[in-house]
This record gives structure tokens, sequence and C-alpha cells, in this order.
């Protein structure tokens, strides 16, 4: 049976690679794109693949209500949602100003819960449906200078679990994949720095001129995101998933390692892991 997909942030990074993997494994994929589609739509071509865009900012209810309404009229259906949209602010939680606070939020959570709240009614009618949030091993740890980003996280995976339960009657399964640092465009792209953290005069200075290289250097010459959409893939063809899939080599590490450790032994670790 063929399955519809809707995919938010798909023009780059890991929502790029999944919209891509499932169009090539013969699912209908909806893209949702804020901006320009040119680099996925090259791809797409060259797979010899078909992608369908549907304009969608994840900030803008409206926008939501009709890239839903549009993929409904077009397919009748929305099998999964893929929530992938989001970025990262880097600041100091003192540092970081209102509107980079707000916005972390909008992005990352509020847009979500936006999202699947505009879907849900529909899998609900079906009486089946997969909702997918494309989440972070920082949804279980913290780490300096990401704060806003890990709360995001965290919220995100509330949300995961506090939502199984509610549509679990339904039919719906919910899951969260649990990224690591991937080779993806999330340093330029996605990755947003507040500039009084990054100043010369902040009195995080030392912090931030040790550990920023740190992240930059994990993500620039990271993997190739392909096992977050081969993730994805699992979880939608396998109703016996795991609730949460970690994915990634600091994932796979520090998560299991949150589980196993108190809380004092496992900072202890992640200080020695990153020299902090």
């Amino acid at each position: 049976m063929n399955k519809t997909v809707l995919i938010t942030g798909a023009t780059s990074g890991m929502g790029k690679a999944t919209a891509l993997l499932l169009s090539d494994n013969g699912y209908t994929v909806y893209a949702g794109v804020r901006n320009s589609s040119q680099a996925l739509m090259e791809e797409a071509e060259k797979l010899g693949v078909k992608i369908n865009t549907v304009a969608l900012d994840v900030q803008d209810t409206a926008s939501i209500q009709k890239a839903v309404q549009h993929v409904m009229a077009e397919e009748g259906k929305i099998d999964a949602l893929v929530n992938n949209a989001g970025f990262g602010l880097l600041a100091t939680l003192e540092e970081g100003t209102d509107e980079e606070i707000f916005k972390q939020f909008d992005v990352n959570v509020f847009g979500l819960i936006k999202m699947t709240r505009e879907v849900l009614p529909h899998m609900r009618e079906a009486r089946s449906g997969v909702v997918i949030n494309i989440s972070s091993f920082l949804g279980r740890m913290g780490l300096p200078l990401l704060s806003h980003y890990n709360a995001s996280k965290y919220a995100v995976e509330g949300i995961t679990d506090s939502l199984r339960f509610e549509v679990a009657p339904f039919g719906i399964r919910v899951h969260s994949v649990l990224a690591g640092l991937f080779g993806t465009n999330f340093v330029k792209k996605g990755l947003v720095a507040n500039s009084r953290t990054t100043g010369d005069s902040s009195p995080y200075k030392e912090l931030v001129s040790h550990f920023v290289p740190i992240v930059a250097k994990a993500i620039n010459e990271g993997p190739d995101p392909l096992p977050i959409a081969q993730a994805v893939k699992h979880i939608i063809e396998n109703a016996d998933s795991d609730i949460a899939i970690q994915v990634g080599k600091e994932a796979e590490l520090f998560v299991p390692m949150r589980r196993q450790m108190d809380d004092k032994a496992f900072e202890a670790k992640v200080k020695e892991t990153f020299g902090l």
C-alpha cells in the first residue's frame, strides 16, 4: 500500500535525506518548504524520484493549515508526519534575548505541536498513522551554550511520551529519533549564535572558545544523515519500533550511559569527554 508522508523542514540535512530515501522507496512524499526547494528537487531529479513540495512555515498557523489541507485534497490521507523542522540557538542562558528564546521554542516546540495538532484529526478518523519527531541526544542531557536548544528538545521528548498515551486508542503511533551530530548544514543554516555570547566582552568567552570549535567540527566533519532517514523508514514500517531510537555516535554513547549512571557520575563523564 502506498503511504503518504509529510515532512517539515525538508529542504536540507536530515529532512532532505528522509524525503529522498522515502521517495526512492515508493512513498508519496510531501516536502514542507519555507524558501527555495531547488537543492532538494535537483537531487530528486538525479535519483529519478518524485517529491511533491508544499509551502510550509511551522511558525505560521495558517501556513500549517493550508499545507495539511493541500495534502489531504491531493491524497485523501496522511499516513506519517515527520516533524523535522528546527534550529539551534547558541547562547548562554544569561545572554539569550527574549526574541531568541521565543523563536527557539516557536520553531522547535510550538511549531511541532501545531503541526501535529493539525494532522491528528485526519489520522484519528483513519484510525491509523505515525508521528515521528526528529529530536536529539540533547533531549536527554545538557551541554553548555545550548541550554535553550536542550530545553526545546527535552520538551519534544515530553510531548512524544505524553502524546503516545492520548492517541494510542486510535491506532496512532508516536516516536522520536534521538539524533547525534551529523554532517549537515546545521552550522551554516540551523545554528543561530547570540552576538553577546560570541563577542569578546562575554564573561563566557573562555568557554565559548573551547566548546564551539568542538561542536562545529563534529557537525562539519560528521557522517551523512542517511541513518536518520533509515530510522524514520524503519519506524513507519515496523509497528513494534522502539519509542525512541538513538542514531549517531553521540546518541548511541550518551543516551544509554545517561540511563545507567547517577546524575553526578554522568555529569563527570560529560565534563571529561568535552574537556569542561
